[in-house]
């Protein structure tokens, strides 16, 4: 049966942009003052992947493909701003929509899942179906449905429950709509006047919920905070505080940080993150996975669990190993399964978040390693830097014989390479800060040699020398442009757009604070109950933005 034709049909008109900004189909709620769209974007797949568990249950599958997310100024969450639906990822929500909804009401689910039960399953149950639908509803679209989108909603599902003769087929397929919905599918910023400013646009109590959530725990809100919303208690500072912190306090607040730092850090590229399995054969695709895990893990741990100062990391001898980290690191194998707590004895090369397995192989190409590309990483990744392109028709020859008996080592072929002024001032920023982690190949391992040469580690930052991975930690961590970097990273991403100079205000005084103690908790909640960050940044022109209308059964949807 194709109880959605007609859905299908409008999810695909309805994934659009207008103006650079995606359409969405967003009505009034009942309970929300007159607003406009200021911003849209698209849920990343992890956040659409949370929201599904959070609302239905971790045991739900999401069979499916993902459009690519793309990074703008530094950001996978600045770019979500600037996506689209293609008519093929729109076939993809679909079949992703109608396959969580058929897992939903099915026997094993639907009576932990729904809010009532039908009282006859062989027909429509308007009562039940409007209350299955608006709790749902609620949840699914970070908002109430307003009375309009409840009716349409609870028709389209007792249509289809009569003409097939069962309850759950019309739940089913209402859900399937809500599923695909542009409400679910993108986050839609709206702003009101603020009183007596009318020129300051705000985020609107729903708007609020969404971006707390979002920062806090990388997915929508829970009912808590949209019973919060709904009272207007996010209006109010001391009740917004509490929820904050309520939020925080959750597990879930370790997921969000995690989604930060992968965003930060460009771990997005580990999907794509290749090795020669010839000339490195310990690293596999699961190491991958646990290189990224091992990093993710000492960041909740130093950040979250122990309060560390984020400076700290960057010459840490903490760090967590598993089994297959362990090999790498030439540590003792563990005696248990999973990861365990490792401190990384005195003396050894090993120092800092630059010597995670995470970093040296990420930045390094498939065969060998690249000073060059870890120095880019740390400029961009780190102090957030511009780095530009190289320029075109350059000769990289040299860098890339490493079979040439004149220049064995990585320092020697990239200054030669540096002998052509084009290249040298770009890889004088770069090169000396990757130089000092040559003593680690591509896939991570420690040697201190290269072609039998011996690897030169010394370098200097900002006029003053260093050697190795643990001098080079030392003197970042005393940069002002690590903080610097870290806190508007964060609050670039908290409001999902590249940042400007009206944003100095605002950034100001939390990096004055962050300064003192590199405490990555208060700054989060500082952000997260501050005026500016509920504030709407307004464009000269406002942005024209479609308004599509809800789902509904138009076309063919009969069994």
């Amino acid at each position: 049966m194709n109880l959605l034709r007609g859905v299908r049909r409008w999810t695909l008109a309805a994934a659009v942009c207008v103006g650079g900004v995606c359409a969405a189909a967003t009505q009034q709620s009942d309970h929300a003052p007159s607003s406009s769209i200021v911003q849209v974007r698209r849920l990343t797949e992890d956040q659409y992947r949370f929201a599904i568990a959070d609302v239905f249950g971790s045991d739900i599958k999401i069979n499916g493909h993902f459009e690519p997310e793309i990074r703008r100024d530094g950001l996978l969450a600045v770019g979500s701003s600037m996506v689209t639906v293609t008519p093929a990822g729109a076939e993809q929500y679909d079949m992703m929509a109608r396959s969580i909804a058929t897992q939903v009401v099915d026997e094993r689910h639907r009576e932990s899942l729904l809010a009532c039960k039908p009282t006859n399953a062989a027909g429509a149950d308007s009562d039940c179906a409007a209350r299955i639908l608006s709790t749902t509803g609620r949840l699914l679209f970070r908002r109430p449905l307003s009375a309009d989108e409840l009716k349409q909603q609870s028709a389209f599902a007792d249509d289809i429950a009569g003409k097939s003769k069962n309850f759950y087929a019309g739940i089913e397929a209402s859900l399937s709509g809500m599923l695909v919905s542009p409400d679910f599918l993108f986050v839609v910023e709206r702003g009101r006047p603020e009183p007596g400013q009318p020129a300051i646009l705000t985020l609107d109590a729903y708007a609020r919920a969404e971006a707390i959530a979002l920062l806090l725990w990388d997915s929508p809100p829970d009912d808590t905070l949209l019973t919060a919303a709904t009272r207007g208690d996010l209006d109010k500072p001391d009740r917004l505080a509490r929820q904050v912190d309520r939020m925080m306090a959750s597990p879930r607040f370790e997921r969000g940080v995690r989604a930060f730092f992968t965003d930060m850090y460009g771990f997005d590229a580990f999907q794509t993150l290749f090795k020669d399995t010839i000339i490195y054969p310990k690293y596999t695709q699961a190491v991958a996975a646990d290189a990224k895990e091992q990093t993710l893990r000492l960041l909740v741990d130093h950040l979250v669990r122990r309060n560390e100062d984020y400076r700290k990391l960057f010459t840490t001898r903490r760090t967590f190993l598993d089994r297959r980290i362990s090999t790498i690191y030439h540590a003792p194998v563990l005696a248990r399964g999973g990861w365990e707590a490792y401190d990384i004895p005195p003396g050894d090369a090993r120092s800092g978040l630059l010597t995670q397995l995470s970093f040296l192989t990420l930045y390094s190409h498939p065969g060998r390693s690249s000073p060059t590309l870890r120095g880019k990483a740390i400029r961009q990744f780190l102090m957030c830097h511009e780095v530009p392109a190289p320029p075109p028709n350059v000769n990289f020859a040299i860098v890339q014989d490493t079979s040439n008996p004149l220049y064995r080592t990585a320092r020697q072929r990239l200054e030669k390479h540096r002998s052509d002024p084009r290249c040298a001032g770009c890889h004088q920023m770069m090169d000396p800060l990757g130089l000092a982690l040559e003593n680690f190949d591509s896939s991570g391992e420690e040697r201190d040699s290269e072609n039998g040469a011996a690897i030169d580690l010394s370098g200097a930052y900002q006029g003053k020398p260093f050697i190795g991975a643990e001098g080079l930690g030392k003197a970042l961590s005393q940069d002002p442009q690590i903080t610097s970097c870290l806190v508007r990273r964060l609050y670039s991403y908290s409001v999902a757009r590249a940042l400007t100079a009206a944003d100095d205000a605002a950034i100001a005084p939390l990096l004055r604070r962050f300064n003192i103690d590199g405490a990555f908790r208060p700054l989060v909640r500082a952000i997260a109950t501050s005026d500016a960050f509920y504030r709407v940044q307004v464009a000269d022109k406002p942005a024209q933005v479609a308004s599509l209308g809800s789902p509904g059964p138009s076309g063919d949807a009969t069994p």
